[in-house]
């Protein structure tokens, strides 16, 4: 290990040991705990995941208590933090874990684990058992590609291979764990993404980016997919205290989650009753995609007649079942009915 890496490594350890964040899936070696914690903040901040870990934690304590849960009840817990097919891949891997009767301990084993890559089962593995395995997130990209000062885009297979061996190449053996979690809240907190807070870092003197006024400019990332824009309008029917709601199906976003009458490149359609414009152009962002939706209320006296997928429920028990985020936005704008107007109609 030459002189600079050695420096890195050992200033990281000494930094987190002083600085590093109090975290509740940090006060345990229990894999089961660490693995839901890795599962929760993929594409979630700290902040925000934490109170689903404690959430998840209380709800199912155990891998086994997981397992054992319908898939609805995991989206329904999950519901808010977006990426779904993440709560799906953990139900799964949770009865793939009961199934082979304890969590796997070596790297290719925990890679098997539904929605478990490369970052996670290095994260598990040297978190739980101490497996000398290197993380590679944004985190660890932004710290090594300014403080060696590495051009190579980080999303592309080239730097990925890079920075994984070099991530791998600065790992103590002996303090994986400490030394993965070092260089992830050494970026989070310190080399942050904008206003990093080079003034007073103690990498400052050996870092490349600082030195050579490239820090604004690294890590370097080739141009994301074009981001394209869908239109929604959605009716949110009302029928003597019921509406009508159905599950996404596979292939789409929000797989698996349910949602009111859709209506998105198909004709529209006169269902009767009196309809009222509750909300325009809402604008939700996904991954890749905008989407554009209208809100509409249409409040009947008869069931109208909808396709077989559609189920009637009660209107207060909608919170039952597992809701985008975007569909929540619907529900606030609808009021509450008005039982003797609904009466006046039937």
């Amino acid at each position: 290990m030459s002189t600079s890496t050695h420096h890195l490594t050992t200033t990281l350890l000494d930094w987190f040991r002083h600085y590093g964040r109090d975290l509740p899936w940090r006060n345990t070696r229990d894999p089961y705990a660490i693995w839901l914690s890795e599962i929760i903040l993929q594409q979630t901040r700290v902040q925000q995941g934490m109170a689903y870990w404690e959430r998840f934690m209380r709800h199912w304590p155990t891998v086994e208590m997981l397992a054992d849960a319908t898939e609805d009840e995991v989206l329904r817990e999950w519901q808010g933090l977006g990426y779904y097919s993440r709560a799906r891949n953990l139900h799964k891997a949770a009865q793939q874990i009961v199934t082979l009767g304890a969590f796997p301990r070596t790297i290719e084993d925990i890679k098997k684990l539904a929605g478990v890559g490369d970052y996670t089962a290095a994260a598990i593995g040297s978190i739980a058992f101490g497996l000398p395995a290197a993380v590679v997130d944004g985190n660890v990209y932004r710290v090594l590609s300014r403080y060696f000062g590495i051009s190579t885009p980080i999303n592309s297979t080239v730097g990925k291979k890079e920075f994984t061996a070099l991530a791998q190449s600065l790992l103590p053996d002996d303090e994986a764990a400490a030394f993965n979690q070092a260089i992830m809240d050494f970026g989070a907190i310190q080399c942050t993404p904008q206003s990093p807070r080079c003034l007073d870092c103690p990498l400052q003197e050996s870092c490349a980016a600082h030195h050579e006024g490239q820090v604004a400019l690294l890590p370097v990332k080739l141009k994301k997919t074009q981001v394209k824009t869908r239109r929604l309008t959605y009716i949110y029917f009302r029928c003597h205290g019921h509406t009508a709601i159905h599950r996404r199906g596979e292939g789409d976003i929000w797989q698996g989650l349910w949602e009111p009458y859709l209506i998105e490149d198909t004709p529209w359609k006169d269902f009767g009753g009196q309809l009222t414009l509750l909300r325009k152009d809402v604008r939700h962002v996904l991954t890749h995609r905008v989407l554009l939706a209208d809100f509409y209320l249409c409040e009947t006296k008869t069931l109208p007649t909808l396709p077989p997928d559609y189920i009637w429920i009660g209107e207060d028990d909608i919170e039952r079942y597992a809701l985008p985020r975007l569909i929540e936005i619907l529900l606030e704008s609808v009021s509450p009915a008005d039982s003797s107007h609904l009466q006046g109609r039937s």
